[in-house]
């Protein structure tokens, strides 16, 4: 009984772990993002992008609204734990 609580928290600790990987990558690209568009902002005076592709546009919408989510997720925990 005992090795398969653990199989279970090991199982547990590596779902975290990887929502974790992907939500800190969507926020850091979101930064990312931010800077390039700024400094194009900067150099031109605007920023204009077009995405053709429905498939990468679809996906950068899911990982958006996922950021978004696991940014509110992060900060309520941030506040509870002061």
């Amino acid at each position: 009984y005992r090795c398969e609580m653990e199989k279970k928290t090991l199982k547990n600790r590596r779902l975290r772990q990887i929502i974790h990987s992907l939500g800190f990558s969507c926020i850091g690209g979101a930064i990312f993002l931010q800077i390039l568009v700024f400094m194009d902002i900067l150099r031109k005076g605007y920023f204009m992008a077009v995405e053709n592709n429905i498939f990468i546009l679809t996906v950068e919408v899911i990982l958006t609204f996922f950021g978004l989510i696991y940014f509110f997720y992060i900060y309520r925990w941030f506040l509870k734990s002061l």
